[in-house]
């Protein structure tokens, strides 16, 4: 299995439909990335957090970035569940995103997520950036709507430890779903590790859907 050293790149763009969604997604790997690379400068951009989920989403970011150089933290207010209904507007501030730092890599929701607000950001995602390098991240939930990704990063188990424990100490709102707990995201890791044997036994995974490989 080809590896691409995760220090490689400088300039990342993390999109979250809510305010749990990155952490849940590649937290592990923002974390192993942000190690590998402490001159990394990332975009973190919420689309829906309100009330106490803003307080969450800040000092959560706050946590998973603080060993960045450059962090650029941004948290909106949509209506959770109701995104495609606030299409235009969402739309129109995904077109202000061309005027970040041109990322080397995008980390997006998974385009096959059956949930709504969490499909409409991938697909805005892929209409705003065309010429990026996109990760899908995945999100356990209901539906059982992950797949088969394709794109493995694997993670030492202190450093899933580390983002569990951050993700359910943050979100605190969240702890009364059923599937909000840290068994379900170790072990989602642990077996993502296991379909890419990973040497350390744990792993996050991502859909990949075009990638160009160049002779540099």
């Amino acid at each position: 299995m080809v590896e691409i050293p995760c220090g490689k790149f400088k300039t990342l763009l993390c999109l979250g439909a809510h305010s749990d969604d990155i952490e849940i997604g590649c937290g592990g790997t923002l974390l192993r990335m942000i190690k590998a690379n402490p001159g990394l400068k990332i975009s973190w951009v919420v689309l829906s957090a309100g009330g106490k989920r803003t307080t969450e989403a800040r000092r959560s970011a706050q946590f998973f970035l603080g060993n960045a150089a450059t962090v650029r933290v941004t948290i909106k207010q949509f209506r959770t569940s109701y995104f495609p209904f606030e299409g235009a507007k969402i739309k129109r501030f995904f077109e202000s995103l061309k005027k970040l730092p041109k990322p080397d890599l995008i980390l997006t929701h998974y385009r096959e997520d059956r949930h709504q607000d969490h499909r409409l950001v991938s697909d805005l995602t892929w209409n705003t950036f065309r010429d990026h390098l996109i990760l899908e991240y995945e999100i356990p939930k209901f539906d059982g709507d992950m797949g088969q990704p394709n794109v493995f990063v694997s993670l030492e188990e202190k450093t899933c430890l580390e983002k569990v424990g951050a993700v359910c100490r943050f979100f605190k709102t969240q702890n009364n779903k059923h599937w909000f707990s840290e068994d379900t995201f170790l072990g989602l890791m642990r077996l993502r590790g296991i379909e890419c044997a990973s040497p350390t036994r744990y792993a996050e995974a991502f859909h990949v859907r075009k990638l160009m490989l160049g002779t540099r």
